[in-house]
């Protein structure tokens, strides 16, 4: 029942094509993997609810095809965002390269000067690694983000990372109250045990 859910927040997915986003979406939202899954043209949405600290959200994700092409999309679709998972491909360097440019486009479009931002390192299931987990991580700690290792493929760290970005968002003031209806809810303060090797949370 909708007087149940607390809010309903706008995450983005961005980042290079080619690294798993739409995969990561569609493992989230329908707990399926397509490895031929094609490539988005324009924008692609999906909805789901999620419970975080007993408080019921339902998530608006937004996610973007990663080609140069489709840029001109990014003001609306940046717009009013509370959070934003940037993918890259560990099993490609330039994709984990490029997430400084996907941050500065997030600065110059974001609507809300503190949007929760979430670095996810997917394709964790393949062999040939070119991005270790130490540089990740140093890179999402130094632009204060969260980091969280996944496969969309195996699912491993997938509902994690959305989980933790919501309970983010939750605890950030001012970043979604005035979205939420009536205002009887109740935040949870406790913090997230980080409960899986590829679940990491580099903000406190």
């Amino acid at each position: 029942m909708d007087e149940e859910v607390l809010t309903t927040l706008k995450i983005l997915i961005i980042g290079e094509s080619g690294v798993g986003k739409s995969s990561i979406l569609v493992r989230f939202t329908e707990d399926n993997f397509d490895p031929d899954q094609t490539l988005t043209i324009g924008v692609d949405f999906k909805t789901k609810k999620l419970t975080v600290d007993d408080n019921t959200v339902k998530l608006a994700i937004w996610d973007t095809a990663g080609q140069e092409r489709f840029r001109t999309l990014t003001p609306s679709y940046y717009r009013d965002a509370q959070g934003a998972i940037l993918v890259y491909d560990v099993t490609n360097y330039s994709t984990f390269a490029k997430l400084e440019t996907w941050l500065n486009e997030l600065e110059t479009y974001s609507t809300k000067a503190n949007i929760v931002k979430m670095i996810v390192g997917n394709k964790i299931d393949k062999e040939n690694r070119e991005v270790n987990r130490e540089e990740a991580m140093k890179f999402a700690r130094r632009h204060q983000t969260l980091y969280i290792e996944a496969s969309a493929k195996t699912r491993d760290g997938v509902q994690c990372a959305f989980e933790e970005l919501v309970h983010k968002i939750i605890q950030t003031p001012g970043l979604w109250e005035s979205f939420a209806l009536n205002g009887n809810f109740q935040v949870d303060n406790k913090d997230h045990p980080s409960d899986s090797s590829s679940c990491y949370c580099s903000l406190t």
